[in-house]
């Protein structure tokens, strides 16, 4: 007798024991494919993080070599010194964000940046005693190792990858050589009344492509911290041309006055106004200017004189992000503030300043930019 064909629409029953079977094979299948998935993101992660080490290896070996091409020098400060023709970028970004202040100690500055007795004063100096130690600002390679009897005495030059190079003198004692590696925060030397020195202290620069900046630009020497993570500096054009005098947002320079010098042709000179070159240096039209006197400047292609501040309230805006940001002329662009943003940050990204960002939104520089805020930014 034939055996009987199932009924059509019906399944053979199928056991427990075979339906775990499936399960577990299908279970075993997948977690097989997730093994070998979080394999490959962990070769990929590997691989970028070996990557990243060899980028910061090399940057380290030859730090800023795309600004400073070959140049090391190892005995000049400045190390274009001689040089007739050097290129210097109309701008360069500088990251500040690993900063680590060059003393241990209670933070007292005894001297600022600028003139001081008919010359100029390059640095900040930081009371220290000798023996104090002194620490690298950047991770970085020392360039110059030196001693100036009637300058900087024992003094160190440090070059970093970011395009600073900072200068410690005065020292009692160096501790690393030229072309060491060093770390930020690494000891470097030791406090000390070296050189052209009437106390011991530690004078400390930061340059740009040979050019002094004034350090108080990049930190904030109350808290030991830089003013931001990441900080602009400008070559200031005169006339149309490169001066070669970097800056920071703030634009400001300082000029020696010479004979035949008016503020009229100052001001021309750093395309300013004889008002504000009278309110930066609290002088008026008809104070005579005598010769060696150095007058602070504003300086810069990005000038414009204050305008009043514009009484709108930016958080009140309910218009969609993309059509504020419109960049018609005359129309004024928005910004919404998103996770890393800092002022510096969108100054740079919109060709402005923080100042004029503090300035647009009646904030300040320390103000906490909150997620989803909108600030004008022109």
């Amino acid at each position: 007798m034939e055996a009987a064909e199932p009924e059509k629409g019906k399944t053979s029953p199928v056991s427990v024991e075979e339906a775990n079977n499936v399960m577990e094979r299908q279970v075993s299948e997948l977690m097989a494919e997730r093994v070998g998935f979080k394999k490959d993101i962990a070769l990929e992660k590997l691989a970028e993080a070996k990557l990243a080490d060899e980028v910061a290896r090399e940057n380290l070996m030859f730090p800023a070599d795309e600004l400073y091409g070959s140049n090391w020098n190892t005995r000049w400060v400045d190390p274009f010194r001689g040089e007739e023709k050097v290129e210097f970028p109309d701008s360069c970004l500088i990251d500040c964000s690993s900063f680590v202040f060059p003393i241990d100690t209670m933070i007292r500055v005894t001297s600022k940046y600028g003139p001081r007795r008919r010359r100029m004063h390059k640095g900040i100096d930081l009371k220290v005693y000798k023996g104090d130690t002194i620490r690298a600002a950047f991770d970085g390679k020392v360039r110059i190792r030196n001693y100036e009897r009637r300058g900087y005495g024992y003094y160190l030059v440090i070059r970093h990858p970011n395009g600073l190079e900072t200068i410690y003198g005065h020292l009692s004692k160096q501790l690393v050589k030229v072309n060491d590696i060093v770390h930020a925060g690494d000891p470097i030397g030791l406090g000390g009344n070296t050189g052209r020195s009437t106390g011991s202290h530690l004078h400390f620069e930061t340059r740009f492509l040979g050019q002094p900046i004034n350090p108080a630009l990049i930190i904030d020497f109350e808290n030991g911290v830089p003013i931001q993570d990441t900080y602009v500096f400008r070559n200031v054009k005169i006339n149309g041309r490169k001066s070669n005098i970097y800056t920071s947002g703030d634009q400001l320079v300082y000029h020696r006055i010479k004979s035949g010098d008016t503020l009229g042709k100052i001001a021309r000179m750093y395309g300013t106004t004889i008002g504000e070159l009278c309110r930066l240096n609290g002088i008026r039209p008809t104070t005579t200017l005598r010769i060696g006197r150095v007058l602070r400047c504003t300086a810069g292609e990005n000038y414009t004189t204050r305008r009043p501040k514009i009484e709108t309230q930016v958080e009140a805006q309910t218009e969609p992000v993309a059509a504020l940001t419109t960049e018609s002329e005359g129309q004024p662009i928005y910004h919404k503030i998103q996770s890393g943003d800092t002022l510096g940050a969108i100054a740079q990204k919109y060709g402005t300043t923080v100042a004029r960002l503090c300035e647009l939104n009646g904030i300040t520089r320390t103000t906490i930019l909150r997620l989803g805020r909108t600030i004008r930014c022109s």
